[in-house]
């Protein structure tokens, strides 16, 4: 109870007992009002009001895109832009200039390729590029003798900024680092690598087995298989090849054998060092081989001939580019795909290095294009993605390690070349011009207008008075 009504009910109860005891003593009735003070009441009253509330909601949604790995998956660029790219021609170059053209699928994009022979291609970029002004190529294909021809030049782009950008999109650190370092130049590096190559052993393993011959490790074992085989026997071209069909197989072929003897092209000053004693042994082996083994119409015997003859069982064993050898093991261009075997390339001496060299092809981007090198570097990404490279190793060495498993049977003689061979040429400007000179000069060795060392020492000549002219030897 509270106090409020504890006061009243006292008070009231007061004035009754007073009236009562005043009737009692007098007959006066006295009435008296007594007003009580005001009680407070408090009431909880719940008032509802409507409120409409306007709040901004973001919703997300889900959208499945499918991308086509087959395809090239570009934007379309905003203006035309039109992609010229030069190269040279063998299986693999030709599987990657087909994902290059798929890019022609893209808005406001045309890709043109154009293969030649290897020389040809070669001499149509040193003309453009060498004569200033804007690049009639925007992609140009080139081996590591290019690198430090054209990249010493200054005729390609750094690609460096572009590869920072694009190596997580296109896992770029799944071609090894030495692919990027036969490009390098000064930490710079001038070209993407989309194949490995070597020179290695191809042979007939059902023939060396029906005359107990073992697979040769030198060059003097690879004569005495011609020796066993014999230049003149009636089933065969010749018993084995090397390429000497024109002046820069000639060269090549001179290298790694120089290499293997020790050798090399220039000194640390540019002079040349390759008409010295192991210049001449590597012209010498070369004759042997030839006379042994070719006879002179191996001469003119040119890699397509080559590789044909495995493919019909004409020639018992070859030396040749590992970028063939996915060939030989093609239902519908042979029938001998079980019996063609692979071995590393021969040594020049025992126990010394391989006479095969290390070798990658690059595209590269002339740094006198006309077109956006982020777009051009893009097109070359597409056509040699990790799925581009994963069919590509069905006709050549790729070089993303993630595919290794897709290459042919030939692989495994091929990376021990490598591993075990003179490696790549010096990317120094001037080795172009050893290049030239000797590739003037060997082939009249063949001819027997020369001796080994009467034509190394014109090829000296000849490129010392252009190296200086051009003022790489002071």
């Amino acid at each position: 109870m509270s106090t409020a009504r504890s006061r009243t009910h006292w008070t009231l109860s007061l004035a009754l007992a007073s009236s009562l005891l005043l009737a009692a003593c007098a007959p006066t009735v006295v009435t008296e009002v007594v007003t009580a003070p005001p009680q407070v009441i408090t009431q909880q009253v719940e008032v509802t009001r409507a409120v409409e509330v306007t709040r901004p909601v973001e919703v997300t949604r889900q959208v499945e895109v499918i991308v086509d790995p087959t395809e090239c998956n570009l934007e379309p660029p905003a203006s035309p832009a039109e992609i010229n790219m030069i190269g040279w021609s063998f299986p693999i170059t030709d599987f990657y200039a087909e994902e290059l053209e798929k890019c022609n699928r893209i808005e406001n994009l045309k890709v043109n390729t154009n293969l030649l022979a290897s020389a040809d291609a070669q001499e149509q970029v040193r003309l453009a590029l060498s004569a200033g002004g804007d690049s009639p190529y925007d992609i140009v294909h080139g081996a590591n003798g290019q690198v430090g021809e054209w990249a010493g030049a200054g005729w390609m782009l750094p690609l460096n900024d572009l590869i920072d950008k694009y190596r997580e999109q296109y896992n770029l650190d799944d071609i090894p680092a030495k692919a990027w370092e036969g490009a390098t130049i000064d930490g710079q590096i001038y070209g993407v690598p989309i194949v490995a190559n070597t020179l290695h052993l191809i042979y007939r393993q059902d023939i060396f087995t029906d005359l107990g011959l073992a697979v040769p490790d030198t060059y003097d074992d690879v004569i005495q298989v011609c020796n066993a085989i014999g230049l003149d026997n009636p089933d065969y071209d010749m018993p084995f090849t090397l390429n000497l069909s024109a002046g820069w197989a000639w060269e090549l072929e001179f290298f790694q054998m120089l290499r293997a003897y020790g050798g090399d092209f220039l000194d640390d000053q540019n002079m040349p060092i390759f008409n010295q004693a192991a210049g001449v042994q590597a012209v010498d082996i070369l004759l042997e081989v030839a006379n042994a083994c070719m006879g002179p119409a191996g001469y003119s015997f040119s890699l397509n001939d080559q590789e044909v003859a495995m493919q019909q069982g004409t020639l018992p064993a070859t030396n040749m580019w590992a970028s063939r050898a996915a060939n030989m093991t093609k239902p519908e261009r042979t029938s001998l795909g079980d019996v063609i075997a692979y071995a590393p390339a021969p040594r020049a001496v025992a126990d010394g290095p391989r006479a095969g060299s290390a070798w990658n092809d690059f595209y590269m981007i002339p740094a006198n294009t006309t077109n956006d090198p982020d777009l051009i570097f893009r097109v070359i990404m597409e056509a040699v993605d990790e799925r581009s490279q994963r069919e590509a190793a069905e006709v050549g060495m790729v070089t993303r390690q993630s595919v290794a498993e897709y290459g042919g049977p030939y692989l495994g003689a091929a990376n021990q070349t490598i591993v075990e061979g003179i490696g790549i040429y010096d990317k120094v400007r001037a080795i172009g011009i050893v290049r030239a000179k000797l590739s003037q000069f060997l082939p009249l060795v063949g001819t027997g207008e020369m001796t080994a060392q009467a034509a190394l020492d014109a090829a000296a000549a000849a490129y010392v008075e252009e190296a200086r002219a051009q003022g790489y030897i002071k």
